[in-house]
C-alpha cells in the first residue's frame, strides 16, 4: 500500500498538474476510440502496451480475456460491450490475450477444485479446451499452452459475435473486431490476420476479422 499512496501523490503533483486540460476534457465525458478486452493478469497494462492516454480506450478485463456469450442472464461483460457500442459508439473491439496466462493453463490442467469459481468461469472457454484436445493433444506443454492462448481468443471472438449490439454494429459496418496476443518477454503484439489464417506481428496483419471462420483453430503446420 506505500507504493500505491506513494504513486498517488506523484500522479497529483506530477502528471496531473502537468496534464490538467487533458482532465478537465475528460470530466466533461469520454469517447474512447476502442473496447480493449484483456485479461486481468498484472503483467498486462492495456494503456502502456498501446501508448494510450486517459480517454482512449474503454477497457474490460477478467481472467483469460473472456467474453461469456450472450444469455439471459446479463453480466458485467455483456453489460459493459453492450455500454461501448451502443452509448459510446466504439468502432473497435480489442480481444488481447497473453503469454504465460494462468487461466489459459488452467484450460490445459483443470486441477481448480480449491477455485470453483474459476472453474465455473473457465466454463466459458469450454471450446478453447475442446479444440485444444482436438487438434494438438500431442504437442509439448509450452507449446500448447501458446497455442491455447491463440486459440482462445479466437473462441472469445466468437462468443462476442453472439451479443446483439456486436453483431447489429457489424452489420452496420461500423464495427471492427481484433484478435491480439501480447507477449510479455519481448513485447511484441501478434494479430490475428484474415487472409493468412495466422497471427502476425500487429502492423503486418489485416485490420480487423471480417468474416465468421468455419474452423476456429488457426492454420497451422503441425
Amino acid at each position: 500500500m506505500r507504493n500505491l499512496v506513494a504513486g498517488i501523490h506523484r500522479f497529483q503533483s506530477g502528471v496531473f498538474s502537468e496534464q490538467k486540460d487533458l482532465f478537465a476534457r475528460l470530466s466533461k465525458g469520454q469517447e474512447p476510440d476502442a473496447l480493449f478486452i484483456t485479461c486481468s493478469d498484472s503483467r498486462v497494462s492495456p494503456t502502456l502496451i498501446t501508448q494510450t492516454v486517459p480517454g482512449d480506450l474503454f477497457i474490460l478485463r477478467n481472467a483469460g480475456n473472456i467474453v461469456p456469450p450472450y444469455g439471459p442472464i446479463h453480466g458485467g461483460e455483456a453489460a459493459t460491450i453492450e455500454y461501448a457500442i451502443e452509448a459510446l459508439a466504439v468502432k473497435d473491439i480489442i480481444i488481447c490475450g497473453h503469454t504465460h496466462c494462468g487461466a489459459m493453463k488452467a484450460v490445459l490442467d483443470p486441477a481448480l477444485d480449491k477455485l470453483p469459481a474459476m472453474k465455473g468461469w473457465l466454463t466459458y472457454a469450454e471450446a478453447t479446451r475442446r479444440v485444444m484436445k482436438m487438434h494438438y493433444e500431442d504437442l509439448p506443454e509450452d507449446e500448447k499452452l501458446e497455442i491455447c492462448i491463440e486459440e482462445n481468443v479466437l473462441v472469445q471472438i466468437e462468443n462476442l459475435r453472439t451479443h446483439p449490439s456486436v453483431l447489429a454494429a457489424m452489420t452496420r459496418g461500423s464495427l471492427r473486431l481484433h484478435a491480439w496476443v501480447y507477449e510479455i518477454e519481448s513485447g511484441n503484439v501478434m494479430a490475428f490476420d484474415d487472409n493468412t489464417g495466422q497471427y502476425l506481428p500487429v502492423a503486418e496483419a489485416g485490420h480487423g476479422i471480417a468474416e465468421r471462420k468455419d474452423r476456429l483453430s488457426v492454420n497451422r503446420q503441425i
